[in-house]
Order: C-alpha cells, then structure tokens, then sequence
C-alpha cells in the first residue's frame, strides 16, 4: 500500500486521537464516582462527548504537531477534577482511579481492533468502506496503545505514578509525590533523547500482539507512521 497524503492521515488520525484522550479522562471521573466523589459528574465530565474533555492545544495541536515532526504523539484532555478527600479510601481508590484511564485506553485499542477485522472482511466487495475503516481502526489501536503504555510510566503525575503512591507506605508515598513537579520534565526530556520510545515500543508491540487482527496492524503500521507524501 502506496503512503498517504497528509489530508488521509488527518482523516484517519483525528477521530482515534480525540476518543483516545477524551474517554481516558471520562473513565478516570467515572470511576472516582463510583468510589465516592461525584465533582467530575457535578461538572458534566462523565461523558463520551469529546467537547466535554478536548483542550484545544493539548489534544488537537501537540499530538498533531508532534506526530507530524517527530512521529510520535504525545498530548492530553483538560484533566478531570477528582476530591481525593470525598473517596471512601483515599490511597487505594487513588489507584483505582488512575487506572480506570490507560483501562479504557486498552478497551478502545480491542474496539478498533475489531474494526480492523471488520474492515477487511469488507475489503473484496467494499473496498471503499473497508480501506478507511481498516487504517483508522490500525491507528485507533496504535494510539491507545501508546496512550496506555505512556500513561502507566510510574512517573507523578502520569497514571502509573498514581498507582505507585497507592501502593507505597506513607512514608515512601509521601517522598514519591515530590516527583510530581519534575514529571513532565522527566517525560519530555525522554521524548527528547528518544528514550521515551525506546521504553515504550515493546510495551505497546506486546499489547498490540494480544489484540485480533494483530497481523494486519503490524502490517499497516509502517504505512500510517510513513512521511506523507505529495
């Protein structure tokens, strides 16, 4: 399959970017309600609507403008507010939380995965249905992929620092924390000298693996991650 035109790569790109993010951040507030702390459903953010959770920056124009430099993407949703204070056990349930986001990080990437399958059982006969359904069902897979993996990096504040505080006794717990201002630096200083992808890619090869359709996404990863041609 020959490359895509920078028109067929946002085509592809900008529905699984912005589900990717956005269901991430309606998880975590779903879940903190169902562990006791209602702020994100008082504030209308546990919902699927994307408008709800889009940051204009974060969500359209880095991952956009990353992937287009760099290919790699890394971007985010407004952050959804949580009262650790009104969760029945505040340390456990922060866990909770923080893993109900790279959860549905890794149930989207099952999602698209089945498009992937279904777009090409619809190939022979509907070609035209079933080629943008299969590379926008491969790049669904990939950037969840790469959200779920990225996210559960134990580095404050990304989702896997949370779940190491949870864990960790309070003493340890409360050293950790002071990570947190330093994290993004210590994210975008591994973007930088390309470790971050160097940590990731078996991460998110594995995850893909496990998927259906695994083969064919394998296939067509070269194809969407290629320069965009004229």
């Amino acid at each position: 399959m020959q490359g895509l035109t920078l028109i067929q790569k946002l085509a592809i790109f900008i529905l699984p970017l912005i589900f990717a993010i956005t269901v991430h951040e309606a998880a975590h507030g779903w879940m903190a309600k169902r562990l006791g702390d209602k702020t994100a459903q008082m504030l209308g953010r546990v919902t699927l609507n994307p408008l709800k959770h889009i940051d204009p920056v974060g969500t359209i124009l880095v991952p956009l403008g990353l992937y287009l430099l760099t290919g790699f993407m890394f971007g985010w949703a407004k952050p959804v507010p949580v009262n650790w204070n009104n969760l029945r056990k505040p340390k456990r349930d922060m866990g909770l939380v923080a893993l109900a986001g790279p959860g549905a990080n890794l149930i989207m990437a099952l999602i698209w995965s089945i498009l992937v399958y279904a777009g090409a059982l619809a190939l022979e006969d509907f070609a035209w249905l079933g080629v943008p359904l299969v590379l926008m069902g491969v790049t669904g897979v990939l950037i969840n992929a790469i959200l779920m993996a990225l996210n559960m990096m134990p580095v404050p504040p990304l989702d896997g620092g949370r779940v190491v505080y949870s864990l960790l006794p309070p003493k340890q717990a409360h050293a950790y924390s002071k990570l947190e201002s330093y994290g993004i630096i210590i994210v975008l200083a591994l973007l930088m000298t390309g470790l971050l992808g160097f940590i990731l890619e078996p991460i998110v090869a594995l995850t893909i693996m496990i998927l259906p359709a695994s083969d064919i996404v394998a296939n067509l990863i070269p194809v969407i991650l290629s320069p965009a041609r004229s």
